[in-house]
């Protein structure tokens, strides 16, 4: 009797858990044979690299992986690459793909083929998709707290060269993401043309800073905390290097409003885990943050953090999830607004939403930024100009000019100022004390330059064409 309960007992453990193995059948043709493919997902933090998933190759040309078993009924989501988020698969024109789904127990096998890649033919969709008022603000940007470079990208509203206006910053992770369909590896987060069309109908837009993330040391970077499995931990330094590098650099160079209540920072996935991070760490620096599908999974340090960091400031979080992502995501997301109040931050200025069949996806976040954007400013982060002071031409002669340039405005009563700006919106000379007169701009590249004066009784504006 006791043998036949056995039997049964083991019966039902193995009827509880399955595994699949998976095939792909045909990859593209421009695939090198040495390729290596992995395939990532949430089962392993979305590791592009790792070499636990990365797939065997048979005699035929077929690659394939036996995943570990699961619960019968456990749902994941996956991509694969070959190694990197840089070469993640696309679909035959290049387009983005949605996550990949199985739910263990529908069968035991997968015949798959792969389209296409992003970095070969097709991959990257043609042609960049960002607006013209996106460029790339420093192709290699030093980062001395970690001794490595990275990508900036920056949006600049429409409005910009246009007014003596200063705004608002919001800084975002995985810049690759966020303004170009060309340079995603899941497909772009539209904020250009979500924040341009914000504009158009006399919403007030921020200045947009966005952070490539380091492909395979992306992990490390947008994590505070070791996971024993996956690694990370530089998280500490990655948010030093924005706070004291990056925003400096910034508030320097652009007309931005540099108070915590004007700065905010965003991300998705393990960058939500980070700009949580940053929001409780740095309540000093930034007034607004912007969480969607966060890892709080990563790492059980991230309540015991958020334990020892009451609020001191007013802080706006906002919130976001899907339905169907991982079972721990909803209420992981619900225990961090608990948590976050518990520590004295007002139950008020924080908002959750979960998005109903919402998954774990560029898709999912890119609908929720516009709307996330909107209810985190409020619009008290508007655009403004320097000390509410009137508006007046500026007269510049000659203008296109050569060398000298002649200043012609009504001084103030006090001590005047001078800046220029080239036509990528970064500051390249400012004068104190400066009186009307002339101006040696000899040293300019040439290009179109936007020139103020601000003193006591107003703001003096005027574009130049330095010849």
């Amino acid at each position: 009797m006791r043998n036949i309960f056995l039997f049964i007992l083991v019966l039902t453990v193995q009827q509880a858990f399955t595994q699949v193995t998976v095939y792909v059948d045909s990859v593209p043709p421009s695939t090198p044979d040495s390729a290596a493919i992995y395939i990532a997902g949430d089962f392993n933090g979305w590791n592009p690299g790792d070499n636990n998933f990365r797939l065997a190759k048979d005699s035929t040309g077929v690659y394939y992986i036996t995943l570990k078993a699961r619960d019968e009924g456990t749902k994941i989501l996956y991509k694969f690459t070959r190694g990197s988020w840089a070469t993640v698969e696309k679909g035959a024109a290049g387009e983005e793909l949605d996550n990949r789904q199985f739910t263990y127990g529908n069968k035991d096998t997968l015949h798959l083929q792969i389209l296409n890649w992003a970095d070969m033919s097709g991959g990257g969709g043609g042609s960049s998709t960002a607006d013209s008022n996106v460029h790339v603000m420093a192709p290699s940007f030093y980062i001395p707290q970690l001794n490595r470079h990275r990508r900036i990208w920056i949006y600049l509203p429409p409005d910009y060269h246009l007014t003596s206006k200063s705004y608002p910053v919001l800084y975002m992770q995985d810049g690759q993401n966020l303004f170009d369909e060309e340079t995603s590896y899941a497909g772009e987060w539209q904020v250009d043309e979500t924040l341009n069309k914000f504009y158009a109908a006399g919403k007030a837009v921020p200045i947009v800073i966005g952070i490539d993330n380091g492909g395979s040391l992306r992990i490390d970077e947008l994590t505070p905390w070791v996971n024993p499995k996956y690694g990370g931990g530089d998280g500490k330094l990655y948010v030093k290097f924005i706070v004291e590098t990056l925003k400096p650099y910034v508030d320097r160079h652009y007309r931005t409003l540099p108070s915590r209540e004007s700065t905010a920072i965003m991300g998705s996935s393990l960058g939500g885990l980070i700009s949580d991070y940053a929001a409780v760490d740095d309540q000093k620096v930034f007034g607004m943050a912007g969480i969607f599908s966060p890892s709080f999974w990563f790492s059980d340090s991230v309540w015991m953090f958020t334990r020892q960091h009451p609020a001191t400031e007013n802080t706006r979080f906002y919130l976001l999830c899907g339905g169907d992502e991982s079972a721990e995501m909803v209420p992981d997301m619900l225990a961090m607004k608990d948590s976050l109040i518990a520590v004295g931050f007002h139950k008020g200025d924080i908002f959750t939403k979960v998005v109903p069949g919402g998954q774990h996806n560029e898709k999912l976040w890119r609908e929720a930024f516009g709307q996330a954007w909107l209810w985190l400013s409020q619009e008290k982060a508007t655009a403004v100009n320097d000390a509410a002071l009137p508006q007046k031409k500026l007269k510049l002669y000659p203008n296109p000019v050569g060398s000298v340039l002649n200043v012609d405005f009504l001084p103030g009563r006090g001590k005047d100022s001078l800046e220029i700006f080239n036509a990528n919106g970064e500051k390249v000379l400012s004068v104190e004390n400066f009186k009307p007169g002339k101006l040696n701009v000899q040293h300019l590249a040439t290009g179109l330059y936007l020139v103020k004066i601000i003193t006591a009784n107003a703001v003096y504006v005027s574009r130049l064409i330095k010849r």
